[in-house]
């Protein structure tokens, strides 16, 4: 017998009913998080509380475990956001911009699971999800990649159906405004004219400029680097934009594809010193991931355009 009266038989027929659902509740929690580490957190918390749980009487437990680990994805999610949105200054300033005295924070590292991940998932997926509020982000995966009704979405967000369906939608349009399909050639080229536009405006001080060729809600994320696993995060056009015209002016940048998708680097004697690439929704950018560290530099599939 266990500590809380649970017989070892007991124990492990949940086990065993948990195991089915492991594999399920793991892709859920990879692409609510975006993150291998915190996707097991997540699904180990799923299995703290249905072993706390009286699950005789549940019919669908596959389903109930979705909806258990979507709202341990979303207080996660939430939790990460209030740590995220702290001023950036000048820590995602375009290329040559300063990062001394940016805000750092913490964030889990497992680029190797990571990489496999967005692989399964798409780059551009993961991106745009990050664009997203947590209510939003967990309609959409739930409900788009996972098939689960707005009636237990609505669930897990303290909301109607309807306002699950609405947060659904939202994510819908700004997911599929960023995806770029590789025969679309007229849509890459609308999207290296707005990159041509932005690294005019930051070169040049031109604040609305800037904002011209922002998303209103972009975000921009500077990694600090890889013994500290910490970034620095920008929300808004306007905390941006600020930021970005503080810095100095980068000495030469130039078109490149970084990592598949629209970006610049920095060239100091010859060498690339650091690298942005972009995430566009509506023909405007939408996420700017800025590369500073020798190390993930060198990491990066830079290629010309």
């Amino acid at each position: 017998m266990s500590a809380d009266g649970t017989g070892t038989d007991d124990t492990d027929f949940l086990a065993r009913r948990f195991e089915a659902h492991r594999g399920h509740l793991r892709a859920v929690a990879h692409r609510m998080l975006g993150s291998t580490a915190e996707a097991e957190d997540a699904v180990q918390e799923a299995w703290f509380r249905m072993s706390r749980s009286d699950t005789s009487r549940v019919d669908n437990l596959g389903g109930w475990l979705t909806t258990v680990v979507g709202r341990v994805c979303l207080d996660m999610l939430r939790s990460r956001k209030s740590r995220a949105e702290e001023p950036l200054d000048t820590a995602a300033a375009p290329p040559g911009g300063s990062a001394e005295g940016s805000a750092a924070v913490p964030r889990p590292v497992d680029p190797e699971q990571d990489a496999l991940l967005a692989d399964s998932v798409g780059v551009a997926l993961l991106v745009v999800l990050d664009t997203l509020t947590p209510p939003e982000r967990l309609a959409f995966v739930l409900h788009d990649l996972f098939g689960v009704p707005y009636e237990e979405v609505a669930a897990v967000v303290d909301r109607t159906p309807a306002a699950a369906r609405q947060l659904a939608s939202r994510a819908r349009r700004r997911v599929q405004g960023a995806e770029v399909p590789e025969h679309d050639r007229a849509l890459r080229r609308r999207q290296w004219e707005v990159v041509d536009a932005f690294l005019a405006a930051a070169r040049e001080g031109d604040f609305e400029g800037l904002l011209d060729v922002l998303d209103p809600d972009v975000i921009a994320r500077s990694e600090a680097g890889v013994t500290t696993g910490a970034a620095a995060v920008a929300r808004g056009a306007s905390t941006f934009g600020s930021a970005a015209l503080g810095a100095r002016p980068a000495p030469v940048a130039r078109h490149a594809l970084v990592d598949g998708a629209p970006g610049s680097v920095v060239l100091v004697g010859g060498r690339v010193e650091r690298a942005l690439r972009f995430a566009f929704v509506r023909d405007r950018i939408a996420v700017i991931d800025i590369v500073t560290d020798p190390e993930r530099v060198a990491r990066l599939d830079i290629g010309s355009v």
